[in-house]
């Protein structure tokens, strides 16, 4: 489509073209394009179509890059000036001019049967938006960006060198215990001294948030968050079920987890410092000593799954769109977006050397091929799905990249990755009661009274993490337990983005079991899912990788029965776990 586009306006040849743009330079582009005839045939929409799907990337990108400019860099002046350029004026802004060309394509009646999602999406942002709203939003980004910048500016003494609260997980993971302890309060604290700070933020955020539900005529920010998310195959009684069913089936099996690691370390009782030190390494697992080492090794990882995903991970290496050293004023976290108009993704994250960069790595490269997967979809809004969609993607490369994580292709030993499978494996079902527990949080905050209450926050979170969260001793440790969620950005920044990563791993693990019995045929079935873009609803797209939506205990009683028995196996020192995967 690329090369044979011809624009029904005059579009700038790049993104570059708006790197500098302030609203008034984008909008007289959207009037154009409003003001054009539109007639009920293809003939006369696509091209217009087309041409709103270009103008979007082009703008889309120039934000992408501003965006990511200033998360490598928090401390930057500039940087920070051109971001909140974008996200503060320009893409709220943005959202009145989607609403007004959709209303525009919606009156002429035309569909066809890839974009029914597309229309979908479109009536409902138009029943939602109000232009009261724009500037709400606008105001979210910049506490958003004033969150971003007072994470990322955090730092501890470690010895007279200054560390970053990531570049202390190496030491959550050494043998001695008494350096571990010391790491793990060292980073709660760095939180907790910035408490009333964060508390803040979050207390200006979530009234904001509150208006922008009552002006859509919502009687809660839950019930406006799953309409504003397309949320359309799931309700929130669904996420309640699905907290209900890890707390019956998850929860007890973490806890068995705890108490076989407590027994192994010969401690009385289990620390959160306990939790991520490995048991059968002698020595801390260092998958990679430099990023050149991190990123050499992964072209080989992702050309062993599958040779086309090689050779997409190995062009983002060759053109520069990785940046994965942590430092100092860099933001916390990691992401992959989307460089919409040249059609390439871009990895963030803050390496340091631990098993879960590598995971890391390996679930944001998941995005990536879901990116270059969809890049030939004709419209940009056909490329984009929801997130539970996009994190299917991401989360089963995790998994059908681990057996290849042991040398001379990956960054282990054999008996290391054996070790490094074990914590993988572990972590999934850790993640699905972090995942539950953050999102009941999410609905209690913003469905119940006290929500606007910050010590009634601290409570409630306190409560939930006791419920789900079995088997770990945080006796004495109540203030270092809140330091959790003021460290999860996701709930400040992001808004019930996160039951997706439940979703998304049980499908996963589908994906997986599917690749125990026929890896081929689970590769082919994971990218044929991904090419469908947001072309189709949410069932249909789990369904073309294999997989299906859970929110009952029975379905999630098999997959972590499942995992544990891959656990078990991994422990008696078998490679049963990946029989039918990796080549004899």
């Amino acid at each position: 489509m690329t090369d044979t586009f011809v624009s029904m306006i005059a579009l700038p040849a790049s993104p570059e073209a708006f790197r500098d743009a302030t609203w008034a330079d984008v909008l007289p582009f959207y009037d154009a394009l409003a003001a054009l005839p539109l007639e009920a045939s293809s003939a006369a929409v696509e091209p217009w179509l087309a041409t709103w799907s270009r103008l979007d990337t082009l703008v889309g990108e120039a934000g992408t890059l501003a965006m990511i400019a200033y998360t490598g860099d928090t401390a930057n002046a500039a940087r920070e000036a051109a971001y909140l350029r974008f996200s503060m004026d320009i893409f709220p802004k943005l959202e009145e001019q989607q609403v007004r060309l959709a209303r525009k394509l919606l009156a002429v009646g035309w569909s066809r049967p890839d974009l029914e999602t597309t229309l979908q999406r479109f009536r409902t942002d138009i029943e939602i938006f109000r232009e009261a709203n724009v500037e709400r939003f606008s105001r979210i980004e910049e506490l958003s960006a004033g969150y971003q910048k007072l994470v990322g500016g955090l730092s501890v003494d470690w010895d007279g060198e200054a560390k970053t609260i990531p570049q202390l997980q190496p030491y959550l993971k050494v043998a001695d215990r008494a350096v571990r302890e010391r790491a793990f309060r060292l980073g709660a604290a760095a939180y907790l001294d910035k408490r009333d700070e964060l508390a803040e933020c979050f207390d200006r955020m979530y009234a904001l948030r509150v208006d922008v539900a009552r002006e859509a005529g919502f009687a809660d920010y839950q019930q406006y968050c799953f309409t504003a998310k397309h949320r359309f195959d799931y309700t929130p009684r669904d996420t309640e079920a699905f907290h209900d069913a890890v707390r019956q089936t998850v929860t007890p099996a973490v806890a068995q987890l705890m108490e076989h690691r407590r027994r192994s370390l010969g401690v009385e009782v289990l620390r959160p410092w306990d939790v991520s030190v490995d048991l059968d390494a002698k020595e801390p697992l260092r998958p990679f000593d430099t990023v050149e080492t991190f990123v050499g090794q992964a072209r080989h990882i992702f050309r062993r799954v599958d040779a086309e995903l090689g050779a997409q991970f190995a062009l983002m290496a060759d053109e520069q769109l990785l940046d994965l050293e942590s430092r100092p004023g860099k933001a916390p976290g990691g992401y992959c977006t989307d460089l919409a108009f040249r059609g390439r993704p871009f990895i963030f994250m803050n390496a340091v050397g631990v098993p879960d960069d590598v995971n890391t790595l390996v679930h944001e490269a998941g995005h990536c091929f879901h990116d270059f997967a969809t890049h030939d979809l004709p419209y940009t809004w056909m490329r984009k799905t929801g997130h539970e969609a996009a994190e299917l993607a991401s989360m089963s490369m995790e998994l059908l990249a681990m057996p290849y994580l042991v040398q001379p292709d990956g960054y282990y030993a054999p008996e290391q990755a054996r070790v490094a499978w074990l914590e993988h494996l572990e972590d999934v079902l850790g993640a699905l009661v972090h995942i539950a527990s953050v999102d009941a949080f999410q609905a209690w905050i913003y469905t119940s009274p006290d929500g606007a209450d910050r010590e009634a926050r601290d409570r409630a979170w306190l409560r939930l993490r006791e419920e789900f969260e079995q088997g770990v001793d945080w006796t004495g440790l109540e203030r270092e337990r809140l330091a959790r969620w003021y460290r999860q950005l996701h709930i400040f920044e992001l808004p019930f983005y996160y039951i997706e990563y439940g979703l998304a791993q049980l499908g996963a693990l589908q994906v997986f079991r599917n690749a125990v019995r026929d890896a081929g045929n689970a590769v082919t079935m994971y990218k044929q899912f991904m090419a469908l873009g947001g072309t189709r609803t949410l069932p249909e797209l789990y369904a073309a990788a294999g997989a299906k939506l859970v929110f009952d205990a029975p379905t999630m009683q098999e997959l972590v029965d499942f995992t544990m028995e891959r656990i078990a196996a991994l422990r008696a020192g078998a490679d049963a776990p990946f029989a039918g995967i990796v080549p004899a």
